[in-house]
């Protein structure tokens, strides 16, 4: 009975991603896990189908080698047998063999050919909204993550309690095999054991022979001060479990920091923009503005500030990753105009203004005028 399709197996395309694959696994392993359907023995063949097909689609070189020989690829000798040339060199290049000889050696120079060994699991990514104050305190948090652990009943050896994986006998525990094709010879990864070296007779009935199992975890994660927008932090063996005992993946936690109302962060610097009434900024005074440690603290204004100037305050900014150092911060003064005047205070400003234009107390705009007024003469002359 011929195999079926691999790519069928798992409902996906020719073209499908590593993401696209692992969610189709997922899907079809659920819908044929034997606990699901107790006594089926439909339902399990297929379960081990499916887990067939995604060990080989999940490996770029298995893929590869599927895709151009289809299941001959894993069949003892590999594709295109153990004979020569196509009938010596009469063949030419055609029929396969000289061909595919050479595919084979300059594949592996290139892309490297590494059989033997169990896989490792698969690294996770878990993306973590935080608040600028908890970038700039530092936080502790727990998260709760999808993904496959080690079997607990047979330890992740996929195997029965009571029992052992056994070396296979197809390769005698090198995880390859050899093929003479002609005068070469070509090593492929054993098709018994996948690579691993090692052939499980007694499959563990909670895993059925995987070695893991599908789980949700809940990890407890210590985020530093100071880290920055898109940091990544790894949890080194808290990925998906590696198959029959292999090492797990890690998980890497990549933070997003989320805009704050008030401040606006440059690295270590914080900004931000107070109004101030036109009266503080022309007589100078004190003003309380917030902080990131969520107090106060309070700041001077010079006689005559102006909209847009900057006041530095030192020490003040965001904690500097790994040190005891802070960044500054930068308050930005908006100077307000007046609205809604009584007639009292139009009075007092009229006042004010034709006193000022005696003592000179708007320098920069009275010297802007003055060039308008010369740039007007000269183009009227």
């Amino acid at each position: 009975m011929a195999k079926e399709d691999y790519y069928e197996l798992l409902g996906v395309g020719k073209d499908a991603d590593a993401a696209a694959l692992k969610s189709a696994y997922r899907k079809q392993a659920m819908k044929y896990h034997p606990d699901k359907n107790p006594g089926d023995t439909e339902a399990e063949v297929k379960f081990k189908q499916v887990n067939e097909a995604y060990e080989v689609l999940k490996d770029q070189e298995k893929r590869a080698a599927y895709d151009r020989f289809g299941h001959a690829a894993f069949e003892q000798g590999g594709p295109g047998g153990a004979g020569g040339f196509g009938g010596g060199f009469g063949g030419g290049f055609g029929g396969g063999g000289f061909a595919d000889v050479f595919d084979e050696i300059f594949g592996a120079m290139g892309g490297g050919r590494r059989g033997g060994g169990s896989s490792r699991g698969a690294d996770l990514r878990y993306n973590m909204a935080i608040s600028l104050e908890e970038a700039f305190e530092g936080k502790k948090a727990e998260i709760t993550i999808p993904g496959s652990v080690a079997c607990e009943e047979c330890h992740g050896s996929g195997a029965e309690a009571g029992s052992q994986p056994v070396t296979c006998p197809t390769c005698n525990g090198h995880g390859k095999v050899r093929a003479q094709q002609g005068f070469f010879t070509i090593e492929r990864t054993c098709p018994s054991c996948h690579g691993k070296g090692k052939i499980i007779k007694n499959p563990c009935k909670s895993c059925h022979g995987v070695g893991r199992v599908e789980q949700e975890k809940t990890l407890s994660v210590t985020i530093p001060a100071g880290v920055e927008d898109g940091t990544r932090i790894r949890l080194a063996g808290e990925g998906e479990a590696g198959a029959n005992g292999a090492p797990a993946g890690d998980l890497y936690i990549f933070l997003d920091i989320q805009n704050h109302r008030f401040f606006q962060r440059d690295g270590a610097n914080l900004y931000c923009r107070i109004p101030i009434p036109m009266s503080k900024a022309a007589l100078g005074g004190t003003i309380e503005v917030p902080t990131i440690e969520g107090t106060r603290t309070r700041i001077n204004i010079p006689e005559g500030t102006q909209s847009g100037q900057q006041l530095r305050l030192r020490g003040k900014g965001m904690t500097i990753l790994r040190s005891q150092a802070r960044g500054d911060m930068f308050v930005e003064i908006s100077v307000e105009t007046p609205v809604r005047l009584t007639e009292r205070q139009k009075e007092l400003l009229k006042e004010f203004d034709e006193i000022s234009r005696e003592e000179g107390s708007n320098p920069e705009s009275e010297g802007f005028f003055s060039k308008m007024k010369e740039i007007w003469k000269d183009l009227t002359d």
